[in-house]
């Protein structure tokens, strides 16, 4: 397949054509009775195919984003039942990621787009035909008069066509194509609007209920000239108007001009929106609710969790854990994706590594994106901050945010048992341990360097984005974090890592020596110091740290004040040393900061910020206030591994053993939480009666479990067993 497509050449429209949509135009003239045919197709942009006006496929936004300078992907489509031997293939390209402005910057990242494919036809005699992307293709303009990711589109159905005539062959390196890797993007789910309303500002708004990715699909009718104009918004500000500040300079509107009046569905080609309601800028008279749709868009990620408890404000989390995963999966997996951004930043991914691999079957969408972290990562071992990297080579090298190089196929080990993840990754895993170790003025410790620290951390210093917590110390500590994975990587593939045990050993000194003030006392006392050091096992005898921990809590009222860094490892420091009953307080706290402080303001997915809306309806800021934010949803974890207590057994990954470590609270009444694995469906239930604690854990067919119950240890076969 690939040394088909790779006989194209890759096409152009002409470089005058401004930015409208080109559409690229092939008659075709097959001979004889088709048996199969085969569109194997790419594009430097986004296209849509269609064959005598039928669309091919169902992927969105293909061929999907990759690190462009190394690899593209190429899609391989069955349009046997779609062809005829006079049939026309068209082609439109809009810009998408490679071609539209990504970033702050403003700029474009290159000014043209092009188109790649070979059709490949087998007939019914054994005669076989090949139609490539060449000179020979035609180019139209299209309805679309522009397209861009942040922006929106604007499409005029009274636009005449126009050729453009022939395509232009341009040179690009067709080395790069590779098939497709990740999961396709597409529709995954429609809402209807819950109401309709007028703002105090008069505006006409819709509410879908629910804030989410994608866009709205209009049945539009009218007049010929007719206009509809849509904008985007995640909330209402505290007077009740729409708030379109936090999107920054992402205008995300959306312009349909009708052509006569008979009716007709538009919805954007080549873009999308984070919404959850939708203002009628303009609309035709005689227009209602009803003919707007919200499409919620995500690559197709298979659902294989579930989570549910007696406290509905938890439930509620849990749902906006998985609404923020869906928004956020979008072939890569990005920050958020509504304002001027939607980058693949590592950070939020490595933090909700975990969580994600439980809610959804991740495992090909991962493989994909770390291929690309691959492709991206320098000479020296620096992991980019974004992955595809849009914002330069010196924009990478941060502890927490490279330390997804280790974190990330780890955790995918663990959860699908899968030594690929181990093997494809081992070498950028080591070459960032081995960046580290280079990169500081001590040799065991990570003294120097740009990072983001505990970003938005609440105990961040009057005027920064950065908690208070030392980031050489958090430097350091996800150096001895990623040294430990290393190890255990390598130790999984059967390779000698005894250099880098002596490694860990002396960076686990230094670490001490360093940052211990005195026993239970770090030399930086924040909250997110004594998570990191309890979570990585950097210090000995742990009660004292614990009880520091625990202490620092309750001076804040029994709250948290972690940020991206400490936040994910929070509970689940306290809960392995045995002050699960804080953790859960901190779970079921709502009063800001909390995880369910958004929920109790109507919050459908997580916050980027705890107190993204205050609670006198203002915003924490206008410039970093995201309402679909996904990182803060990594507690969604714990809540597997703690409360429900489904665990996967290291020596035996993929849930292939069972490790079942529940930890329940009567404050939740019951928890009941399964995750289908490649075995079958794994299951834990517990529920009060009175004082006792009921369980039942189902085990797969072909697997083994171990309960532990604290005082005594149960083993498991595959059923259903109750205690």
């Amino acid at each position: 397949m690939t040394h088909l497509i790779q006989q194209a050449e890759f096409i152009s429209a002409p470089q005058s054509i401004g930015q409208t949509v080109p559409c690229f135009v092939r008659a075709l003239d097959l001979k004889g009775g088709i048996a199969r045919a085969t569109l194997h197709i790419s594009a430097l942009g986004l296209y849509e195919a269609a064959i005598d006006g039928k669309r091919v496929g169902k992927f969105l936004f293909a061929p999907g984003w990759t690190e462009y300078g190394s690899r593209l992907q190429f899609q391989s489509y069955d349009v046997t039942g779609l062809l005829a031997p006079d049939s026309l293939l068209t082609v439109m390209v809009g810009e998408g990621w490679w071609g539209g402005r990504m970033g702050w910057d403003g700029q474009k990242a290159r000014n043209r787009t092009a188109l790649i494919a070979a059709l490949e036809v087998e007939f019914d005699d054994g005669r076989a035909q090949t139609v490539l992307t060449d000179a020979r293709w035609q180019v139209l303009t299209t309805p679309i008069l522009c397209s861009s990711i942040y922006d929106g589109e604007t499409v005029d159905m009274n636009a005449e066509t126009e050729s453009l005539g022939p395509a232009e062959v341009v040179d690009f390196d067709k080395s790069i194509l590779i098939p497709q890797e990740g999961e396709e993007v597409r529709e995954m789910a429609t809402l209807g609007a819950v109401q309709e309303l007028v703002t105090p500002a008069g505006e006409r708004v819709l509410d879908f209920g629910q804030n989410l990715t994608g866009f709205v699909r209009v049945h539009a009718h009218g007049r010929k000239g007719d206009e509809i104009e849509l904008s985007f918004a995640e909330v209402l500000d505290k007077d009740g108007n729409f708030y379109t500040e936090n999107m920054r300079s992402a205008k995300n509107e959306i312009r349909y001009i009708l052509a006569d009046s008979e009716p007709m569905d538009f919805a954007p080609t080549f873009c999308w929106q984070g919404f959850r309601y939708v203002r009628l800028d303009k609309c035709p008279e005689g227009m209602s609710a009803e003919d707007f749709t919200a499409v919620a868009v995500h690559s197709a990620i298979e659902r294989t969790g579930d989570f549910d408890c007696g406290v509905p404000l938890v439930n509620q989390l849990y749902q906006n854990i998985l609404w923020g995963q869906r928004g956020n999966f979008l072939d890569v997996p990005t920050d958020c994706p509504q304002r001027d951004e939607r980058l693949g930043w590592t950070g939020d991914a490595q933090v909700f590594a975990r969580t994600a691999s439980y809610n959804f079957k991740v495992d090909k969408f991962f493989r994909k994106w770390l291929h690309d972290l691959n492709a991206a990562q320098d000479a020296q071992g620096r992991i980019p901050h974004v992955i595809p990297n849009i914002l330069g080579p010196d924009a990478a090298g941060s502890a927490a945010w490279g330390d997804v190089a280790t974190i990330v196929p780890w955790e995918m080990y663990l959860t699908y048992g899968d030594r690929q993840f181990l093997t494809d990754q081992f070498d950028a895993a080591r070459k960032w341990v081995d960046y580290i170790h280079g990169a500081g003025s001590e040799e065991y410790l990570w003294l120097d360097g740009e990072h983001f620290g505990d970003w938005l951390g609440l105990d961040a210093p009057e005027g920064s984005y950065k908690g208070s917590t030392d980031e050489s110390l958090i430097a350091s500590a996800f150096f001895a974090h990623s040294t430990r994975n290393l190890i255990r990587m390598g130790d999984a593939l059967g390779k000698d890592m005894a250099a880098y045990r002596d490694l860990y050993t002396r960076i686990l000194d230094a670490w001490r020596r360093r940052y211990i003030a005195a026993p239970g006392r770090l030399t930086c006392d924040t909250q997110t110091a004594y998570v990191l050091a309890l979570a990585f096992d950097l210090v000995g005898k742990k009660q004292p740290y614990v009880d520091r921990l625990a202490e620092k809590i309750h001076e804040n009222g029994d709250k948290l004040q972690t940020g991206f860094v400490g936040t994910p490892y929070l509970l689940r420091a306290l809960s392995e040393n045995g002050c699960t009953d804080l953790a859960y307080t901190l779970l079921l706290q709502t009063e800001f900061p909390s995880w369910l402080y958004p929920v109790t303001r109507g919050a459908t997915t997580m916050w980027e910020h705890w107190d993204g809306l205050k609670p006198d309806g203002s915003m924490w800021s206008a410039d970093m206030n995201s309402f679909n934010h996904y990182a803060y949803g990594a507690v969604g974890a714990w809540m597997f591994n703690t409360a429900a207590g489904i665990n996967p057994d290291p020596e035996n990954p993929g849930f292939r053993r069972i490790l079942f470590l529940p930890q329940p609270d009567a404050r939740l009444g019951h928890v009941t939480a399964s995750i289908r694995t490649a075995h079958g469906v794994v299951v834990s239930h517990w529920h009060y009666e009175g004082s006792q604690v009921r369980y039942t854990f189902t085990v797969p067919e072909g697997c083994t479990a171990r309960v532990d119950f604290g005082d005594h240890v149960v083993e498991l076969t595959s059923g259903t067993h109750r205690f």
